[in-house]
């Protein structure tokens, strides 16, 4: 399909929601700091239930609208190729298909009634998104770790999506429907528990805070669990460029290469000579301006590497089809650096808000993420390719990162993930938005708790639908869909 054909289906299936339905601030600045002092911040927050009364976040009556036109139109860039393993890997279950189904869930969520408290969202904040990461100083955090989608936008934007997601979660292990419940109002009571007292917490404490892997397994009620928590930590701590190079790099003609494992890691098929050169330069002047990007004392670190090899990388599942990419440089002959390089293309909710103010989506993705994070990867930066005009965002290939098996957890285990996910969010919220002005709206009572479960409950329904509406296209042929 091409590109104009898919989306002239997306339009013809919903109308388009006007990005004027949701104002942006007249200052930016007010995005990540209020002014005033912090009791007049949260009477402010107070005064916004009036215009939009928390009960109302419950609301989830979806107009009817055509998924696939929608997934559809989404495609639109991405590698043809690599589109029907993106569907293969989405249809697996109904959280795989939510894990891809980001552009469907913000058409809408720009549709249904929302609290115009204006933040920097992550933009795809489900439970698969969180994980373990690594400071500059070797720590072990616990935080949001994707920001492909990330753009101002209301708070509840991100919230909804995360509960959302543990409902889907437990229905996929079978959870009780007032496990279900409770699970997402754990989430919802320590999120606003959280903003509540970020909003009280001097500004530059709320910057330097860390949740870190301590403080996870300080929720942990059992010594199983703290167990199975451990394992993990213990893993991140153990992934980096050292075992990468160890696994998935081979000798070839007596060079070092990136280990080919078609169909996802392989290497650029080059016909002639004359194109490795070309393309040899077209990466070299990619490599030359992301390195204008990093801080001075970072380029003087990076000035230390020599480019070795890159690979064509295909990851995840909602950024199938989008152009990723690994590199290897090697320092000293023996210390190796890979580095990940991931397109950035708009933000699955640039067509309901302000579109991003950076004229690269790496630098929107890299700036979303220094501000959401507690702390962020050194080497983390942006770039384009000139000759075909793609942004991308570069950053360290599996640097402490970790991830935890929520398809293993028992109600309690979901239940404390709930709790460290909402803390980490909150503080992302804090450190990027204004947590006084948002603890006035969240409020003491179990108001916006409620409306969240219920909005969660129903939106797994929906997206249940969604999932069998695209197994029914893929038996009906509409669908082309590759299971790996």
């Amino acid at each position: 399909m091409s590109d104009t054909a898919a989306s002239k289906r997306a339009e013809s299936a919903t109308d388009r929601a006007d990005p004027t339905t949701l104002a942006a601030p007249e200052d930016p600045s007010t995005l990540f700091g209020g002014r005033g002092s912090v009791a007049a911040r949260i009477e402010r927050g107070k005064a916004a239930r009036n215009k939009i009364p928390r009960e109302k976040l419950a609301k989830c009556k979806i107009a009817d609208r055509d998924p696939i036109a929608l997934l559809d139109a989404s495609n639109v860039g991405r590698v043809p190729e690599l589109i029907p393993i993106r569907y293969g890997r989405m249809v697996a279950s109904p959280f795989a298909f939510y894990r891809g189904a980001a552009p469907l869930m913000a058409h809408d969520l720009s549709k249904l009634p929302h609290s115009n408290m204006i933040v920097q969202l992550g933009g795809d904040a489900h439970l698969a998104n969180f994980g373990l990461f690594a400071s500059p100083e070797r720590r072990i955090l616990f935080g949001p770790n994707d920001f492909d989608e990330t753009l101002p936008g209301p708070f509840d934007w991100d919230i909804r999506r995360l509960a959302a997601s543990f409902v889907i979660a437990a229905r996929e292990r079978a959870f009780a429907l007032r496990d279900q419940r409770a699970v997402v109002r754990r989430l919802c009571e320590t999120f606003r528990q959280r903003i509540s007292e970020f909003g009280r917490m001097d500004t530059l404490d709320v910057w330097y805070y860390q949740f870190d892997a301590a403080s996870m397994l300080a929720i942990a009620d059992s010594t199983a669990e703290k167990r199975k928590e451990l394992a993990v930590i213990d893993k991140a701590r153990q992934q980096s460029s050292r075992s990468v190079l160890n696994h998935a790099t081979e000798l070839v003609n007596g060079k070092l290469r990136i280990k080919e494992a078609p169909p996802l890691v392989y290497h650029v098929p080059l016909a002639s000579p004359h194109d490795q050169k070309q393309y040899d330069a077209m990466v070299r002047r990619f490599f030359a301006d992301y390195r204008l990007t990093l801080p001075d004392d970072r380029r003087a670190l990076f000035d230390r590497y020599e480019l070795v090899d890159v690979a064509i990388r295909v990851v995840g599942v909602g950024s199938v089809g989008t152009r990723c990419y690994e590199a290897l440089f090697m320092a000293d002959g023996e210390c190796p650096l890979f580095l990940q390089l991931k397109e950035a293309r708009a933000s699955a909710l640039e067509g309901y808000l302000a579109p991003s103010r950076y004229p690269n989506h790496g630098q929107r993705v890299v700036v979303g993420q220094r501000l959401l994070q507690s702390a962020s990867d050194i080497f983390l930066g942006w770039s384009k390719m000139r000759h075909t005009g793609n942004d991308f965002y570069v950053r360290q290939l599996r640097d402490m990162k970790g991830a935890f098996d929520f398809t293993t957890f028992d109600v309690e285990d979901l239940g404390e993930y709930a709790v460290s996910c909402a803390h980490a969010l909150a503080h992302a919220m804090a450190k990027a938005g204004d947590p006084a002005l948002l603890s006035g709206y969240l409020g003491k009572s179990a108001a916006f708790d409620d409306a969240i479960v219920q909005f969660a409950l129903a939106y797994a329904e929906q997206n249940e639908a969604d999932w069998m509406a695209l197994k029914t296209a893929i038996k009906a042929g509409r669908i082309q869909a590759i299971r790996e």
